[in-house]
């Protein structure tokens, strides 16, 4: 009987293991670019079947984890609209993405003035009791930096709303309330702002090694307390995830 409940239990551990996992970019109330090819990816078992399958045109996209426990494949967007479910299988567990709208994804990053939010005491309050918008959300990604650059951010997307709204960059708020406006196509949001920072630590590390000048600005980069001067610790951390994904800067 030990011997029994011994192999059940690892059985279980091992399908634990194996389960499909994906970035958090890649989650409830998202956003994706319309009208284009996405990547879509995570991790998985090595040799794992993974198949893809959403609600606007019912194709299914296949893929199957590698060497890496990794898998990758790609889907195609409509025109604007939603909401929209993708649904991921794999051998041991399903993964159904809810609420999914298609439209523009806009990345908002930079200094003090894009991270800025109305609890900085900004004069916003009739704004923020107009602020109840579904087509718009936000992913906002906290202050973060790593000396290399990470797959995966801790944060989440949620539905433009009175509160959420307080909470966001002000400035990538009312960029994305404008092209909804005029666009009338749903905005996707993703914040990635650290007051004070400099361009370099921004910058991917790549980019900096092949131009002289920026290299240079780099090696005139001092310490503070206050914020990473390293070149791409920021970018590595707080867009690296999402670039990675989405391929927001970089093709």
């Amino acid at each position: 009987k030990k011997i029994v409940k011994l192999l059940v239990f690892l059985l279980i551990l091992q399908q634990a293991s194996a389960r499909v996992f994906l970035p958090a970019v890649y989650s409830n109330h998202m956003v994706l670019q319309q009208k284009t090819t996405v990547k879509i990816w995570g991790w998985s078992e090595v040799g794992e079947k993974i198949t893809i399958s959403n609600s606007w045109n019912k194709d299914t996209a296949r893929a199957e984890g590698n060497a890496y426990a990794k898998w990758e494949t790609t889907i195609q967007t409509p025109a604007a609209g939603g909401t929209y479910t993708i649904t991921v299988n794999g051998q041991y567990n399903n993964i159904v993405i809810e609420d999914v709208l298609i439209g523009e994804v806009w990345l908002a990053s930079g200094q003090s003035n894009m991270e800025m939010n109305v609890y900085w005491g900004l004069p916003y309050d009739e704004e923020v009791k107009r602020a109840t918008n579904n087509q718009i959300r936000f992913f906002h990604i906290g202050r973060t930096s790593s000396p290399s650059q990470q797959e995966d951010v801790k944060a989440q997307w949620v539905v433009c709303s009175p509160e959420s709204m307080k909470s966001f960059s002000a400035v990538a708020y009312f960029f994305g309330r404008q092209l909804n406006e005029k666009l009338q196509v749903p905005v996707g949001l993703i914040g990635a702002s650290w007051g004070g920072t400099p361009a370099e630590v921004w910058t991917p590390e790549d980019v900096i090694r092949n131009d002289s000048v920026l290299k240079a600005a780099a090696s005139k980069l001092t310490e503070t307390k206050w914020w990473p001067v390293k070149p791409a610790y920021n970018y590595n951390a707080m867009i690296g995830g999402v670039d990675f994904s989405y391929r927001l800067l970089r093709s």
